[in-house]
């Protein structure tokens, strides 16, 4: 599309990402104003928020709890102003990591072994070993992820969970490769495979330079990759997506894909793996930008045809 706009970049916000928001969003600034557009930046602490006048289409550089779990989405839908990613169901579904599996497990996408937890005090369940994972219920980005080896380190994970949410997901751990695929107009991007130099993919390993190391496109077979691509574009679809988003998934050591989660406004930083993906298909991290916004306009003018 390539016209001149007034953008509002959303970032920052009240959740426990708003540091990695603020980046993303600080990216985004500079790469849409070097396209010649006119941004404007907001940083909703509250619902108290306006936008700017004139506002063409926001950029949605949120991460978390209100800018990820479809509260933001459902405000400018009724202001009536396109906004980049996915609308606010898509957001609401994909933000809870249970009802994202129960729709993944409905569309026949394969996802890890869980159950749910709703009091830190909860027992260790009978029919399960060591290693699991344990996630805040609606979190995003690693916040308050746990892994639990031993049985002896259960009480103390599972009262670190709670402190994010007030449900708590346990995953059987799966040793495998770690993957995520990055979506964007719905065609599956190159596969990433990421590699923690120690320990798993935790907020600090993810947000620190140097800690992990990221391949892309991925070293797995051809039949692999789109076995990734295919599991990913199947729970994009499950949860509603639409534009873009990232599916995380592992890979067991005979080549299956199993879905962790769909992430609707992944990083936009400068080791952010969307972008990575983006790069590795011949897209620079402007035009990955000017094609979130596009996609966002094209649904304006379908509307405004209506």
């Amino acid at each position: 599309m390539g016209d001149h706009l007034k953008i509002t970049v959303m970032l920052g916000g009240p959740s426990a990402e708003r540091e990695v928001s603020l980046q993303s969003g600080a990216a985004a600034l500079k790469a849409l104003r070097s396209l010649g557009h006119t941004v404007d930046e907001l940083d909703p602490r509250d619902d108290s928020w306006t936008l700017p006048a004139r506002t063409d289409v926001v950029f949605l550089a949120l991460h978390g709890t209100y800018g990820e779990d479809g509260t933001v989405q459902r405000r400018l839908e009724w202001l009536g102003v396109p906004y980049t990613g996915c609308d606010s169901e898509a957001s609401r579904i994909a933000f809870d990591k249970v009802l994202t599996k129960k729709l993944c497990l409905s569309a026949g996408v394969a996802t890890a072994r869980f159950e749910v937890f709703n009091s830190p005090e909860a027992e260790w369940p009978a029919d399960w070993q060591p290693p699991v994972v344990l996630k805040p219920v609606r979190q995003g980005s690693s916040v308050g992820l746990q892994f639990v080896e031993r049985l002896q380190d259960w009480s103390a994970a599972l009262a670190q969970a709670f402190l994010y949410d007030s449900e708590v997901l346990m995953e059987e751990r799966i040793l495998g490769r770690e993957t995520t695929a990055g979506i964007l107009g719905g065609e599956a991007l190159p596969v990433v495979e990421v590699r923690p130099k120690q320990g798993g993919y935790d907020y600090k390993n993810k947000y620190t330079s140097g800690r992990t190391e990221y391949l892309c496109p991925a070293p797995l077979d051809p039949a692999t990759t789109r076995r990734v691509q295919r599991a990913a574009l199947g729970a994009f679809h499950a949860v509603g997506g639409r534009d873009y988003g990232r599916v995380d998934v592992m890979v067991r050591p005979e080549g299956e894909p199993v879905v962790l989660e769909v992430n609707t406004l992944p990083g936009m930083t400068e080791t952010s793996l969307l972008p990575k993906a983006a790069a590795a298909a011949g897209i620079n991290f402007a035009e990955l930008c000017q094609r979130m916004i596009d996609l966002a306009m094209r649904r304006r003018a379908r509307l405004a045809k209506r």
